[in-house]
């Protein structure tokens, strides 16, 4: 997964005309073309390595990067992304593949194309729903752990890679407890390139950081680096990426669909991967395309539907040439926006590029370690869940941390799908106890609990939080008298739409009744106040917030009604 964002700092004035996408965007294609040349040069690298971790065929990974450069600028409604395989679906692809094939992995692969192309016509049927606006339910701290699931598994994944011994594990803490064997075993000349490869990615970014040279990408660094090493010290080729020399002789790999459904005791697991692949594919993409909006020098707003329906059509078409599945890649949309991209032509150009390499470059392709593509993703991974994650959520209350732990164990255990459940369930639970702990405090305990209070306070995390809002004088007043939370967050969002173009300010009212402000809804909150301090057209105020008791120094943590608190703002 490509989630993690580098914040960057671009030059752009507010007063610019903002780039547009289709005929008009073309106008952009001296800008355009430089990007998409840098963007190729990493996504060679990065859709190849995907594609192993997938258990695909390396040359799956750049036919599902091209695909997506060609179809994503016709359809998407983003505006400097850049799409193609994921590197976070790469251990569900695995999984599904494993289980499909029952340990035949070609078998399996052509099992799971079908499955994307399932997954893809499920997407289009959610963007006619207008279902992306459902992904701001997902609380924050579970999907940061999925998301820190997903590093873990890519990294154990590819230490067999790295090392150049194969195991026998494929489960996540089975391949941690055959890498002490592996590391013991392991051929000198690859793992070599591998470490130096992954000094190059951990020490470039930094060392380079205040020169010319940090325009060019550390993975195409690493790549290059471990190219030549892999020559100058005769590396085996079996330790090398093997492209044929016609590629596409046998034809296109096509999903086997009569094979899919020819047996009936496996079509509830073919139901669990669609969902699974659907659930990451989708939240993912959204997830990614709100983090580029934020780099955005243009401040342009991506459609999450529009995104949606695009990212359901890549994935058919990707799925049906034999390809892997699509999302928006952070690494990829953040090279685009440093090399000067405007538009999503530069994906368009990305993909023209890769087909170059592709036919007059493919002996230089088949020039990569193994364990080079193996570096580019270990990094990857660590940048999922390296520690500054898990100081993030200890920093926002205990609770986060237990949240956060507890779901990449679960994730770890079992699956992403399952993890994801875990995580939701487990939050939902917390948002219970809480809401029902401060209506029972306010009440100073006098309150019986029964079946019908359980109710209650379940039933108030799902309600629209909001009794009043009004407008006077320029002035739009919203008041929330209940639990707010990211199980009603769509209601939050409505309320927010609602606001009348000509105010000029915004009052965020949290009456006593509000016994309960996730972090979730918090985080949004601040996020909604900082962006419209960043416009300067909106002034946002918000009152009795500060009355509640936090559960840590972050704003942005979770934050519930108490007896002391609870009086001040009754008498406020």
């Amino acid at each position: 997964m490509e989630l993690t964002v580098t914040r960057v700092t671009p030059k752009a004035a507010s007063n610019t005309e903002k780039p547009e996408n289709g005929i008009k965007g073309l106008k952009h294609w001296r800008h355009d073309l430089v990007a998409g040349m840098i963007v190729s040069l990493v996504s060679v690298p990065l859709s190849l390595g995907i594609a192993i971790a997938s258990g695909a065929p390396p040359i799956c990974g750049l036919i599902s990067a091209i695909i997506a450069g060609l179809v994503f600028p016709l359809l998407g409604g983003a505006y400097c992304t850049i799409s193609g395989p994921a590197a976070g679906l790469a251990p569900a692809i695995m999984a599904c593949i494993m289980v499909l094939g029952k340990g035949n992995m070609e078998q399996g692969y052509t099992l799971v194309l079908g499955v994307i192309t399932m997954a893809g016509c499920l997407q289009l049927l959610l963007s006619h729903l207008k279902a992306a606006r459902f992904s701001a339910m997902f609380p924050v701290i579970a999907v940061e752990a999925m998301l820190a699931s997903i590093g873990l598994m890519i990294i154990a994944k590819q230490i067999p890679a790295l090392v150049g011994h194969k195991g026998h594990e494929h489960e996540f803490f089975g391949l941690m407890a055959e890498a002490p064997s592996n590391l013991m075993q392991s051929n000198a000349t690859v793992l070599f390139i591998g470490v130096v490869c992954l000094l190059i990615l951990f020490t470039f970014p930094k060392l380079l950081a205040k020169t010319k040279l940090r325009m060019i990408p550390p993975q195409l660094i690493a790549v290059t680096v471990g190219a030549v090493l892999g020559q100058v010290m005769n590396i085996d080729p079996k330790f090398l990426i093997n492209i044929p020399a016609d590629p596409l002789k046998h034809g296109i790999v096509m999903p086997n669909f009569v094979g899919l459904f020819s047996d009936p005791s496996m079509w509830w697991t073919i139901a669990g991967c669609v969902l699974t692949l659907t659930l990451i594919d989708g939240f993912e993409s959204l997830a990614t395309i709100m983090a580029v909006d934020r780099i955005d020098p243009f401040h342009r707003k991506s459609n999450p539907d529009r995104t949606l329906f695009a990212m359901g059509m890549s994935n058919i078409c990707s799925s049906l040439a034999g390809g892997l599945t699509i999302i928006p890649g952070g690494i990829k949309s953040t090279t685009n926006i440093l090399s000067g991209g405007k538009t999503l032509w530069a994906n368009f150009y990305n993909a023209a590029f890769l087909i170059c390499y592709l036919l007059i470059a493919r002996e230089y392709i088949n020039m990569i370690p193994l364990a080079a593509l193996a570096a580019v993703l270990i990094h990857i991974g660590y940048k999922l869940c390296e520690p500054k994650k898990w100081f993030y959520a200890a920093s926002v209350g205990k609770e986060q941390l237990f949240l956060f732990a507890s779901t990449i164990a679960v994730t770890l255990y079992t699956d992403l799908l399952w993890g994801l459940i875990y995580g939701m369930a487990a939050k939902l639970i917390l948002a219970w106890v809480y809401s029902l702990s401060s209506t029972l405090e306010r009440h100073h305990g006098h309150s019986p609990v029964t079946a019908r209070t359980l109710w209650v306070e379940f039933v108030k995390l799902f309600r629209n939080p909001v009794a009043m809002h009004d407008t006077q004088d320029g002035e739009h007043k919203i008041r929330f008298n209940g639990p707010v939370v990211c199980f009603n967050a769509l209601h939050v969002q409505k309320e927010l739409d609602k606001i009348p173009a000509g105010c000029r300010k915004v009052t965020l009212i949290f009456a006593p009744s509000v016994g309960l402000v996730d972090h979730t809804s918090a985080s949004n909150i601040l996020a909604f106040q900082a962006e419209c301090h960043r416009l300067g057209k909106l002034e946002v105020e918000i009152s009795g917030l500060e009355l509640l008791r936090m559960h840590s120094k972050d704003a942005s943590c979770m934050r519930h009604a108490h007896s002391n608190g609870w009086q001040h703002r009754r008498h406020a």
